[in-house]
Protein backbone atom coordinates (compact mmCIF):
# COMPACT_ATOMS: atom_id res chain seq x y z
CA UNK A 1 0.00 0.00 0.00
CA UNK A 2 3.08 2.26 0.27
CA UNK A 3 4.22 1.82 -2.92
CA UNK A 4 0.78 2.21 -4.84
CA UNK A 5 0.18 5.87 -3.60
CA UNK A 6 -1.52 5.59 -0.12
CA UNK A 7 1.73 6.98 1.72
CA UNK A 8 1.11 10.04 1.90
CA UNK A 9 -2.92 8.98 3.39
CA UNK A 10 -0.81 7.22 6.01
CA UNK A 11 1.31 9.68 6.94
CA UNK A 12 -1.60 12.30 7.46
CA UNK A 13 -3.04 9.10 9.84
CA UNK A 14 0.17 9.20 11.46
CA UNK A 15 1.36 12.58 11.98
CA UNK A 16 -2.37 13.36 13.84
CA UNK A 17 -2.01 10.32 15.46
CA UNK A 18 -5.30 9.13 14.43
CA UNK A 19 -4.52 5.77 14.88
CA UNK A 20 -3.21 3.42 17.75
CA UNK A 21 -1.26 0.96 15.92
CA UNK A 22 -0.13 -0.19 12.05
CA UNK A 23 0.56 -3.65 10.77
CA UNK A 24 2.04 -3.97 7.38
CA UNK A 25 4.27 -6.08 5.53
CA UNK A 26 8.34 -5.56 4.85
CA UNK A 27 7.26 -3.73 1.37
CA UNK A 28 5.00 -1.86 3.54
CA UNK A 29 8.30 -0.61 6.13
CA UNK A 30 10.67 -1.08 3.34
CA UNK A 31 9.35 1.36 0.41
CA UNK A 32 8.39 4.19 3.00
CA UNK A 33 11.93 4.51 3.62
CA UNK A 34 13.21 3.73 0.19
CA UNK A 35 10.95 6.53 -1.10
CA UNK A 36 13.25 9.08 1.42
CA UNK A 37 16.26 8.13 -0.12
CA UNK A 38 15.54 8.22 -3.78
CA UNK A 39 12.46 8.63 -6.43
CA UNK A 40 10.17 5.89 -7.42
CA UNK A 41 8.76 6.83 -11.30
CA UNK A 42 5.68 6.10 -12.78
CA UNK A 43 5.69 3.54 -15.96
CA UNK A 44 3.09 1.09 -17.52
CA UNK A 45 1.90 -2.10 -16.21
CA UNK A 46 2.08 -3.37 -20.11
CA UNK A 47 6.67 -2.85 -20.10
CA UNK A 48 8.43 -5.74 -21.23
CA UNK A 49 10.07 -7.21 -18.06
CA UNK A 50 13.14 -8.49 -19.68
CA UNK A 51 13.85 -5.00 -20.95
CA UNK A 52 13.71 -3.32 -17.44
CA UNK A 53 15.52 -6.38 -15.91
CA UNK A 54 18.79 -5.40 -18.37
CA UNK A 55 18.47 -1.48 -17.45
CA UNK A 56 17.95 -2.47 -13.84
CA UNK A 57 13.99 -1.48 -13.34
CA UNK A 58 12.37 -3.53 -11.05
CA UNK A 59 8.06 -3.12 -12.07
CA UNK A 60 5.52 -2.42 -9.25
CA UNK A 61 2.35 -2.60 -10.94
CA UNK A 62 2.71 -0.01 -13.17
CA UNK A 63 5.96 2.15 -10.89
CA UNK A 64 9.53 1.44 -11.81
CA UNK A 65 12.48 0.99 -9.24
CA UNK A 66 15.69 1.77 -10.38
CA UNK A 67 18.10 -0.82 -8.42
CA UNK A 68 20.25 1.92 -7.31
CA UNK A 69 17.56 3.31 -4.73
CA UNK A 70 17.71 -0.91 -3.15
CA UNK A 71 21.89 0.17 -3.08
CA UNK A 72 21.08 3.58 -1.46
CA UNK A 73 18.57 1.76 1.19
CA UNK A 74 21.58 -1.04 1.78
CA UNK A 75 24.20 1.57 2.36
CA UNK A 76 21.95 3.52 4.90
CA UNK A 77 20.92 0.26 6.89
CA UNK A 78 23.78 -1.63 7.39
CA UNK A 79 25.34 0.98 9.73
CA UNK A 80 22.12 1.00 12.01
CA UNK A 81 22.02 -3.15 11.92
CA UNK A 82 25.92 -2.86 12.98
CA UNK A 83 24.61 -0.24 16.01
CA UNK A 84 21.78 -2.25 17.00
CA UNK A 85 23.97 -5.28 16.79
CA UNK A 86 26.70 -3.48 19.14
CA UNK A 87 23.47 -2.48 21.84
CA UNK A 88 22.30 -5.75 21.75
CA UNK A 89 25.93 -7.24 22.86
CA UNK A 90 26.46 -4.47 24.96
CA UNK A 91 23.28 -3.26 26.60
CA UNK A 92 21.86 -6.54 26.21
CA UNK A 93 18.44 -4.34 24.07
CA UNK A 94 16.28 -7.42 22.88
CA UNK A 95 15.01 -6.00 19.60
CA UNK A 96 12.12 -6.91 18.10
CA UNK A 97 10.34 -6.37 14.57
CA UNK A 98 8.32 -3.37 15.82
CA UNK A 99 11.40 -2.14 18.02
CA UNK A 100 13.44 -2.21 14.88
CA UNK A 101 10.78 -0.19 12.30
CA UNK A 102 10.60 2.66 15.59
CA UNK A 103 14.47 2.83 15.52
CA UNK A 104 13.99 3.03 11.07
CA UNK A 105 11.87 5.94 12.25
CA UNK A 106 14.15 7.71 14.05
CA UNK A 107 17.61 7.01 11.33
CA UNK A 108 15.31 8.33 8.76
CA UNK A 109 14.15 11.97 10.49
CA UNK A 110 12.54 12.57 7.15
CA UNK A 111 8.76 14.48 7.58
CA UNK A 112 7.92 12.30 4.38
CA UNK A 113 7.99 9.30 6.21
CA UNK A 114 5.26 7.67 7.66
CA UNK A 115 7.53 5.98 10.37
CA UNK A 116 9.23 8.78 11.28
CA UNK A 117 6.42 9.79 12.42
CA UNK A 118 5.13 6.72 14.23
CA UNK A 119 8.59 7.30 16.08
CA UNK A 120 7.74 10.79 17.03
CA UNK A 121 4.21 9.94 18.03
CA UNK A 122 4.40 6.26 19.94
CA UNK A 123 2.81 4.91 17.17
CA UNK A 124 3.38 1.04 17.21
CA UNK A 125 4.13 -0.61 13.94
CA UNK A 126 3.67 -4.30 13.74
CA UNK A 127 5.15 -6.44 11.01
CA UNK A 128 5.04 -10.10 11.40
CA UNK A 129 6.76 -11.06 8.50
CA UNK A 130 9.60 -8.34 8.14
CA UNK A 131 12.11 -10.52 6.90
CA UNK A 132 9.35 -11.05 3.50
CA UNK A 133 11.28 -8.38 1.03
CA UNK A 134 14.14 -5.98 0.76
CA UNK A 135 14.91 -5.32 4.53
CA UNK A 136 15.09 -9.52 4.64
CA UNK A 137 17.63 -9.65 1.89
CA UNK A 138 19.80 -6.14 4.18
CA UNK A 139 19.04 -8.69 7.22
CA UNK A 140 20.08 -11.80 5.26
CA UNK A 141 23.62 -10.13 3.93
CA UNK A 142 24.30 -8.09 7.70
CA UNK A 143 23.84 -11.81 8.94
CA UNK A 144 26.62 -13.20 6.89
CA UNK A 145 29.28 -10.27 7.18
CA UNK A 146 28.27 -9.53 11.41
CA UNK A 147 26.55 -12.78 12.77
CA UNK A 148 24.52 -12.62 16.15
CA UNK A 149 21.28 -10.18 15.89
CA UNK A 150 18.67 -11.41 16.72
CA UNK A 151 14.78 -9.79 15.92
CA UNK A 152 12.25 -11.72 18.87
CA UNK A 153 8.84 -12.44 16.79
CA UNK A 154 7.36 -13.71 20.34
CA UNK A 155 7.63 -10.07 22.01
CA UNK A 156 5.66 -8.67 19.28
CA UNK A 157 3.40 -11.27 19.08
CA UNK A 158 2.63 -10.67 22.91
CA UNK A 159 2.30 -6.77 22.23
CA UNK A 160 -0.38 -6.83 19.54
CA UNK A 161 -2.18 -9.38 20.94
CA UNK A 162 -2.28 -7.71 24.81
CA UNK A 163 -2.64 -4.20 23.02
CA UNK A 164 -5.98 -5.87 21.84
CA UNK A 165 -6.81 -7.32 25.08
CA UNK A 166 -6.45 -4.77 26.84
CA UNK A 167 -8.17 -1.83 24.65
CA UNK A 168 -11.69 -0.33 25.69
CA UNK A 169 -12.66 -0.76 22.39
CA UNK A 170 -11.39 -1.72 19.22
CA UNK A 171 -12.24 -0.76 15.50
CA UNK A 172 -10.12 -2.11 12.73
CA UNK A 173 -9.51 -0.60 8.98
CA UNK A 174 -7.83 -3.71 6.80
CA UNK A 175 -6.82 -3.08 3.28
CA UNK A 176 -6.10 -5.66 1.17
CA UNK A 177 -5.86 -9.26 3.17
CA UNK A 178 -3.06 -11.99 3.34
CA UNK A 179 -0.94 -12.04 6.46
CA UNK A 180 -1.61 -8.55 7.28
CA UNK A 181 -5.68 -8.72 7.77
CA UNK A 182 -5.73 -12.39 9.41
CA UNK A 183 -2.53 -10.44 11.95
CA UNK A 184 -4.68 -8.10 12.90
CA UNK A 185 -8.12 -9.79 13.27
CA UNK A 186 -6.31 -12.56 15.05
CA UNK A 187 -4.98 -10.04 17.63
CA UNK A 188 -9.01 -9.36 18.43
CA UNK A 189 -9.96 -12.55 18.65
CA UNK A 190 -8.21 -12.62 21.73
CA UNK A 191 -10.59 -10.05 22.96
CA UNK A 192 -13.45 -11.40 22.03
CA UNK A 193 -14.00 -9.75 18.42
CA UNK A 194 -13.55 -6.18 17.39
CA UNK A 195 -16.08 -3.81 17.76
CA UNK A 196 -16.28 -1.87 14.87
CA UNK A 197 -14.29 -3.38 11.46
CA UNK A 198 -13.93 -2.05 7.94
CA UNK A 199 -12.84 -3.97 5.01
CA UNK A 200 -11.69 -2.61 1.59
CA UNK A 201 -10.56 -5.08 -1.24
CA UNK A 202 -11.43 -6.78 -4.62
CA UNK A 203 -11.15 -10.32 -3.14
CA UNK A 204 -14.01 -12.76 -3.84
CA UNK A 205 -14.98 -15.40 -1.03
CA UNK A 206 -15.84 -17.89 -3.79
CA UNK A 207 -11.53 -17.96 -4.68
CA UNK A 208 -10.99 -19.40 -0.97
CA UNK A 209 -8.77 -16.20 -0.55
CA UNK A 210 -8.25 -14.44 2.64
CA UNK A 211 -8.85 -11.22 1.18
CA UNK A 212 -12.05 -12.75 -0.17
CA UNK A 213 -13.61 -13.68 3.28
CA UNK A 214 -16.45 -11.58 4.17
CA UNK A 215 -16.61 -10.06 8.06
CA UNK A 216 -19.31 -12.50 8.59
CA UNK A 217 -16.83 -15.12 8.70
CA UNK A 218 -14.65 -13.57 11.18
CA UNK A 219 -17.64 -13.18 13.31
CA UNK A 220 -17.71 -16.81 13.32
CA UNK A 221 -14.02 -17.58 14.76
CA UNK A 222 -14.91 -14.13 17.34
CA UNK A 223 -12.79 -12.15 15.49
CA UNK A 224 -15.52 -9.60 15.01
CA UNK A 225 -17.92 -8.63 17.95
CA UNK A 226 -21.62 -10.72 17.12
CA UNK A 227 -23.64 -7.38 17.86
CA UNK A 228 -20.80 -5.06 15.94
CA UNK A 229 -21.76 -3.79 12.30
CA UNK A 230 -18.91 -4.52 10.15
CA UNK A 231 -18.62 -3.43 6.30
CA UNK A 232 -17.07 -4.57 3.64
CA UNK A 233 -16.06 -2.42 0.61
CA UNK A 234 -15.53 -4.14 -2.52
CA UNK A 235 -13.29 -1.91 -4.15
CA UNK A 236 -9.63 -0.84 -4.70
CA UNK A 237 -8.15 0.64 -1.82
CA UNK A 238 -5.49 2.92 -3.13
CA UNK A 239 -8.65 4.82 -4.96
CA UNK A 240 -11.27 4.43 -2.06
CA UNK A 241 -9.58 4.92 0.80
CA UNK A 242 -8.45 8.09 0.52
CA UNK A 243 -12.00 9.38 0.14
CA UNK A 244 -13.12 7.66 3.43
CA UNK A 245 -10.45 9.37 5.16
CA UNK A 246 -11.10 12.70 3.81
CA UNK A 247 -14.55 12.74 4.52
CA UNK A 248 -13.95 10.91 8.19
CA UNK A 249 -10.39 11.61 9.51
CA UNK A 250 -9.93 14.95 7.73
CA UNK A 251 -13.27 16.21 7.95
CA UNK A 252 -12.69 15.98 12.15
CA UNK A 253 -9.14 17.43 11.90
CA UNK A 254 -10.52 20.08 10.33
CA UNK A 255 -13.18 20.89 12.55
CA UNK A 256 -11.10 20.35 15.49
CA UNK A 257 -8.58 23.15 14.20
CA UNK A 258 -11.67 25.90 13.55
CA UNK A 259 -12.86 25.38 17.46
CA UNK A 260 -12.01 28.49 19.27
CA UNK A 261 -8.83 28.07 21.76
CA UNK A 262 -10.14 26.55 25.15
CA UNK A 263 -9.13 29.73 27.16
CA UNK A 264 -12.46 30.51 25.27
CA UNK A 265 -14.47 27.21 25.95
CA UNK A 266 -17.31 27.26 28.66
CA UNK A 267 -16.55 23.80 30.57
CA UNK A 268 -18.68 21.06 29.72
CA UNK A 269 -20.81 18.79 32.16
CA UNK A 270 -19.31 15.07 33.16
CA UNK A 271 -21.66 13.56 31.00
CA UNK A 272 -20.73 15.02 28.05
CA UNK A 273 -17.25 14.30 28.75
CA UNK A 274 -17.80 10.80 28.74
CA UNK A 275 -19.71 10.94 25.71
CA UNK A 276 -15.99 12.60 24.15
CA UNK A 277 -14.06 9.71 26.01
CA UNK A 278 -15.91 6.57 24.87
CA UNK A 279 -16.41 9.05 21.28
CA UNK A 280 -12.14 8.88 20.67
CA UNK A 281 -12.29 5.31 22.39
CA UNK A 282 -14.35 4.18 19.20
CA UNK A 283 -11.39 5.97 16.75
CA UNK A 284 -8.33 3.83 17.96
CA UNK A 285 -7.72 2.26 14.59
CA UNK A 286 -5.31 -0.38 13.11
CA UNK A 287 -4.35 -0.11 8.79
Amino acid sequence: MISSGLRETFRFLAEHKMVQCIVTTAGGVEEDFIKCLAPTYVGDFALDGRQLRQRGINRIGNLLVPNDNYCKFEDWLMPILDQMLLEQNTLGTRWTPSKLIRRLGKEINHPDSVYYWCFKNDIDVYCPALTDGSLGDMIYFHAYRSPGLVIDLVADIVSVNSQAVFAKKTGVIVLGGGLVKHHIMNANLMRNGADFAVYINTGQEFDGSDSGARPDEAVSWGKIRIDANPVKVYSEASVVFPLIVAETFAKQLAATLSQPSQANVAPVDAGCSKQCSDAADRRLTSV
